[in-house]
């Protein structure tokens, strides 16, 4: 069987979250049943159990960005689910505009381009992803833009000019993902604004 590298990354992202997912969910249950019986109060707690819910929110929004595709939707409930989890505990608040169920390639490209935006607000700000009968677009905006030319040229061309780190993996899964499923990827940018369309 041959597998070629994107897929191969995706395919271990989705073993990853897969498996992740579980453990977590269980320290979260324990935590509530903890809370319930009262044998544990305070801020100690509060604090396990936001780090709990993060990272559980984390590992969803990752399985759909590193993980595999497939030929699956994903409905509109899921979506807004995953991205209100992953934007209480972040830095980023994800916004959704689609009031309609998306296919799972187009909502994990969505997702990658948000952690490229995510890349480029380093004190924060908002992502909003729009659908529209072109295509779509994922906006940043934040107090600060920040953006490596370099690394985000490699978004529009075959090459990227930069070596890619694992914090910055998005950049090299997004262009190939955007290939497989036959888009155009492009990105502007002004002083408080960035957008990725395809």
């Amino acid at each position: 069987m041959s597998v070629d590298n994107a897929n191969l990354a995706a395919l271990v992202g989705s073993r990853i979250c897969h498996d992740l997912i579980s453990p977590v969910g269980a320290i979260n249950n324990g935590l509530e049943l903890l809370g319930m019986s009262n044998s544990l109060e305070g801020p100690e707690l509060e604090l396990i159990s936001d780090s709990v819910n993060n990272a559980n929110a984390r590992i969803r929004f990752f399985r759909v960005a590193f993980g595999s595709a497939g030929e699956q939707e994903l409905g509109r409930m899921e979506i807004m689910s995953v991205l209100g989890d992953v934007s209480k505990g972040g830095r980023i608040k994800y916004n959704w505009s689609s009031q309609e169920a998306a296919a799972r390639r187009d909502v994990r490209m969505a997702f990658l381009a948000g952690l490229c935006l995510e890349s480029a607000l380093p004190y924060g700000g908002t992502v909003q992803i729009l659908r529209s009968t072109d295509g779509w677009t994922v906006t940043g905006e934040g107090r600060k833009i920040n953006v490596d030319e370099d690394l985000w040229s490699g978004l529009a061309s075959d090459a990227p000019k930069v070596e890619i780190t694992p914090a910055l993996v998005q950049f090299a899964l997004l262009p190939e993902a955007a290939k497989e499923a036959g888009r155009q990827l492009s990105f502007s940018q002004s002083a408080e604004k960035i957008s990725i369309s395809f």
